[in-house]
């Protein structure tokens, strides 16, 4: 068989991705039972895994904040959420006979670890799947953040973001029949278009410390495992010549 070109990597998945395809929101059993197969194949190469989970599907503190609520309450809330998804895709995984590790940015002894950076490259170096939960533990970032904050404290070598597209376009595809996919970028450019690839201080955090990104769809069937192989898939991010 042949080998991943990573050892270490990153997986950035929104919660949107464990929602109901057609209510758009809350948990859907067949959603995860997807994303376990996935991960349970890309583990069988060897690859060291962690995942940044959002909350996307329960509940956004931006949105909160937006509609009225304040915004650190609204944060916090958004935090939780995505302990929830969290716990979910831990069962999922472990009903495949996958280590998991729940760590968390604020402390739920009851549920999960509390995050300690070489306790998490512990659970990597042993062959388990660790699931940051509660973004970066802070209001006012968002889990785009965490994922890249993450990523570099644990020396993973690339972030991949899962998305339900093939990629960044020049705009929204779904809504926009001329939108152009562009096969790579760089974080320059991200910023400078503002493409909704990853929130500024998330590409900023990437671009500082020459961290790569790729922007893939989950959707399509052992997508993961092939961009774990190096099949160029969705878009690039890096610095660039």
């Amino acid at each position: 068989m042949d080998q991943p070109v990573y050892k270490r990597v990153l997986i950035k998945l929104g919660g949107e991705s464990l929602a109901d395809q057609e209510l758009g929101y809350g948990i859907d059993q067949k959603a995860i039972e997807v994303i376990g197969n996935e991960i349970s194949e890309a583990l069988e190469l060897g690859v060291q895994i962690a995942i940044v989970i959002g909350g996307g599907n329960i509940i956004r503190g931006a949105t909160a904040s937006n509609l009225g609520m304040e915004r650190v309450t609204a944060d916090y809330m958004g935090m939780l959420a995505t302990v929830i998804n969290a716990l979910a895709l831990q069962n999922a995984l472990e009903k495949r006979g996958i280590p998991t590790r729940v760590l968390t940015a604020i402390e739920i002894h009851q549920v999960a670890e509390h995050y300690i950076r070489r306790r998490a490259i512990r659970h990597l170096e042993k062959g388990r799947v660790i699931i940051f939960a509660a973004g970066t533990g802070n209001p006012y970032f968002t889990t785009d953040t965490a994922a890249s904050l993450r990523a570099i404290e644990i020396e993973a070598e690339v972030i991949f973001k899962a998305t339900k597209v093939d990629g960044v376009y020049s705009a929204d595809p779904m809504k926009d029949a001329n939108a152009v996919k562009y096969p790579s970028l760089t974080y320059l450019e991200i910023l400078e278009r503002r493409l909704q690839v990853m929130d500024s201080t998330s590409v900023s955090l990437c671009m500082d410390n020459e961290l790569p990104m790729v922007i893939f769809n989950v959707g399509n069937k052992g997508n993961i495992k092939r961009v774990l192989m190096g099949e160029k898939l969705g878009t690039s991010v890096g610095a660039g010549t």
